[in-house]
């Protein structure tokens, strides 16, 4: 998770939740993390998943507590948009890179859609040369810059759903994937092409779902030019919990709470083992593991 930490002086009132920013192109997630704290004033944010510089669509940013729930959500899965350019084939597997080899090759729709079943489940994916993964130390993308030979290890990915939208021309071909943490869109644009024995890359992409949160959820950068005390900007924060919709909720005692929130074990006889979400009357406690009727924190939350 990329994360900024907190400054020494605190500026404007402190925020817990979740903004979620439909990111324009030619922005790094980094950046998009920087201008929200800038504008909104937080003293702590990061973001729930790395959307590439030429991508568009969700990036949700955690503000304050809710940056302890960011790794929970990037282990959700993802709903892409994007075209397939076929008949290049780009060392970044984007339209930034520089064209490596050529096909005259078009495939029709029902080639397309004959290959899309064995993209399907869980596959091995080779990443992007071009990718944010570390190679001793590294960041790949930085090596493939300097011309240097990138090697990266195939990695299983999951892909849930993966259609064709549209066939736009002879050059171009809309698609629309659900996958899990971890796929690569541009590899799976390349391996695709492959398939259909063309090349192709990835000339638009766009993130439209990221595990809870969808584009009706989003707002733009440019709406975010109020200071944090506006009403309306606060309306746009989503609870800190919202990503954690997928884990059972335990409601505690007053007592209980004091005692988790402080670290220590609370019996809680005839739970059922396993996380949950450890709540108060008011609100979210801490994640928690509760094994042969005790409760112990994994990560306790400091709101109210």
């Amino acid at each position: 998770m990329a994360y900024l930490g907190s400054s020494r002086r605190r500026r404007g009132r402190p925020l817990n939740g979740w903004l979620v920013i439909d990111k324009p192109a030619g922005m790094t997630s980094a950046d998009a993390v920087a201008a929200v704290k800038r504008r909104t004033r937080a003293t702590k944010a990061g973001h729930g998943g790395t959307l590439d510089p030429l991508a568009t669509g969700l990036l949700p940013i955690a503000l304050g507590e809710a940056t302890k729930t960011a790794p929970h959500l990037m282990e959700r899965s993802k709903t892409y948009r994007f075209t397939v350019r076929w008949g290049e084939a780009r060392a970044t597997d984007d339209e930034e890179g520089d064209v490596t080899e050529t096909s005259p090759v078009r495939p029709t729709a029902p080639d397309i859609e004959a290959a899309l079943p064995r993209f399907h489940g869980d596959i091995q994916q080779m990443p992007p040369a071009y990718s944010a993964i570390r190679v001793q130390g590294r960041r790949a993308y930085d090596l493939a810059r300097e011309g240097q030979s990138v090697e990266l290890a195939p990695r299983s990915v999951r892909i849930v759903r993966f259609v064709l939208v549209s066939r736009l021309d002879a050059d171009r071909s809309e698609f629309e994937v659900d996958c899990g943490k971890g796929t690569y869109v541009r590899a799976l644009a390349r391996d695709l092409a492959v398939a259909l024995g063309t090349r192709g890359h990835v000339a638009r992409m766009r993130r439209t779902r990221i595990g809870p949160f969808d584009e009706g959820a989003a707002i733009s950068l440019d709406n975010l030019v109020e200071p944090v005390h506006s009403a309306a900007l606060l309306e746009e924060i989503l609870p800190v919990e919202t990503v954690l919709d997928d884990i059972p909720a335990l409601a505690l005692t007053g007592p209980q709470a004091e005692r988790l929130r402080s670290g220590q074990m609370v019996r809680v006889p005839h739970v059922e083992d396993g996380v949950c979400r450890a709540r108060s009357a008011e609100s979210l406690v801490a994640l928690a593991e509760a094994k042969d009727g005790e409760l112990r924190p994994l990560r306790v939350f400091h709101l109210g």
